[in-house]
């Protein structure tokens, strides 16, 4: 019996759950916004350090970090930065990625080595703008660390030994998730030169104690952390409703795809994460909803009033390209128009139709991978909408899970936490989230008719868009 502590450091501010160790239970909680720039360690050291002020971490045996993914920390000789961190979806880093993809060969022999194509988000890449954009503090650089492993050894008090753990190294691109291994030739390529990388542990292993003697675990990236808290397992996918998409699904196997559409990540218990985004989700539904002089409600209203299929409307929601399937310089397109069709409420229900079809597309991608899913967790702002809830059963089939909000990389870090504290192979059976279920039920062939239109639609459009 006894609390233990999460700490989820996203882009923007640093969330605290203080939970029971054998219920799950939330005991405590704190929040705290980056009070300087996204790109200063400093910065999420502070806002830490407000998040616990009024005595969050009181009385915690054991702490977990979850932290932004694909961060890049890179540090001299006396572990001081060379220069601002490296994160988020650089599109600075852009050419950097594409330029990695040739030199080894491309984008088929990265996903032999590694389970994933060079991106502008990726680790390798910002080594390569650093070193080309600004070789003095490249040059400097004697080892990189990711912002959750950066965190971990700032708690520690700065020891020797740096470490991270698998979910967080796989979204490098220079470790392997099918090998558990570094490729450290990659940094080489990318860098010019080798760095000191973090040693990658168990999910269960213990980063070590502070010096007051805290248990700290090994963290993990936030995604790995959000399914964690979630308690998601085989059978289940993950699809996040940003302004971009993502689909995520538990495996038991990483997955090598020569076309780079699915990321081989792993997990934080052991198994695998494969991964496969779509550049436009939510920004459909939010154009569409500007174009009717409404709002993310109003649009949801309208799709209510409307009736499945859209009158024929069908919207490819390429509005700015799209990633899966791969056609990045393509824009989005409005098809079946007729006199009768062309109505707010029947092109509010093709963008939502739109949207969750295309997420239908990568979530067919992981399924031919022989992915099981027999439910979907449907996270993000839109996943509140009547008209998303209702329709996303029957287009996706499979049943529907809407959790409620809460801190879930947050709670997932305490998960490990509490595992690393308890010992033992298998993690603390915590309650499930808390959720709402939706099934199609009698309405699964009018979705997947409906679906049938869509890939129609885009197979016209686009042919063999999938088989390339």
């Amino acid at each position: 019996m006894g609390i233990v502590a999460g700490l989820d450091s996203s882009a923007e501010y640093t969330s605290i759950v203080v939970c029971d160790t054998e219920s799950g239970a939330v005991v405590k909680h704190g929040h705290a916004e980056h009070p300087g720039e996204r790109d200063d360690p400093q910065s999420w050291l502070i806002s830490l350090g407000k998040a616990a002020s009024t005595g969050q971490l009181a009385d915690v045996q054991a702490i977990g970090v979850s932290g932004q993914q694909q961060g890049l920390i890179a540090l001299d000789g006396g572990g001081v930065p060379v220069g601002p961190a490296l994160v988020g979806n650089d599109q600075r880093v852009q050419t950097s990625a594409a330029d990695l993809v040739d030199a080894l060969g491309g984008r088929e022999a990265w996903a032999q080595a590694v389970g994933t194509v060079p991106q502008a988000a990726h680790p390798v890449s910002k080594l390569r703008w650093l070193a080309r954009e600004q070789p003095e503090a490249a040059s400097r650089a004697v080892e990189v660390m990711q912002p959750h492993d950066w965190l971990v050894w700032q708690l520690l008090g700065r020891p020797a030994r740096r470490v991270t753990d698998r979910g967080d190294a796989s979204g490098t691109g220079y470790w392997s998730a099918a090998t558990e291994s570094y490729r450290p030739d990659l940094v080489e390529l990318a860098l010019g030169h080798q760095v000191g990388l973090p040693d990658v542990i168990g999910p269960a292993e213990a980063a070590g104690q502070t010096p007051e003697g805290l248990l700290i675990s090994a963290g993990t990236g936030q995604t790995m952390a959000a399914a964690f808290g979630l308690g998601v397992g085989v059978g289940d996918a993950v699809i996040s409703l940003g302004a971009t998409g993502s689909v995520c699904a538990v495996h038991h196997e990483a997955l090598s795809d020569p076309t780079g559409t699915i990321t081989s990540y792993a997990d934080a218990t052991g198994m695998h994460l494969p991964v496969v985004r779509t550049l436009n989700a939510t920004r459909a539904l939010r154009g569409t909803a500007e174009l009717l002089s409404t709002d993310l409600k109003g649009l949801d209203e309208m799709a209510a009033r409307s009736t499945p299929g859209a009158s024929g409307l069908v919207l490819l929601p390429y509005l700015e390209g799209e990633q899966t399937p791969q056609l990045p310089h393509t824009a989005g397109s409005l098809h079946g128009l007729r006199r009768e069709s062309m109505k707010p409420d029947f092109l509010a229900r093709a963008a939502v139709e739109g949207m969750l079809c295309g997420l239908a597309d990568a979530l067919d991608v992981l399924r031919g991978r022989g992915v099981q899913v027999r439910r979907v967790f449907l996270l993000g702002q839109a996943a509140g909408l009547t008209s998303v809830r209702a329709a996303a059963p029957g287009l996706l089939g499979a049943q529907v899970v809407v959790p409620e909000p809460a801190d879930y990389a947050a709670i997932g870090a305490a998960r490990q936490a509490a595992w690393v504290l308890a010992g033992g192979g298998q993690p603390p059976q915590w309650p499930a989230a808390s959720c709402q279920v939706f099934e199609a039920g009698e309405e699964m062939a009018v979705g997947q008719a409906v679906r049938q239109q869509y890939v129609t639609v885009r197979e016209q459009t686009y042919p063999g868009a999938f088989s390339v």
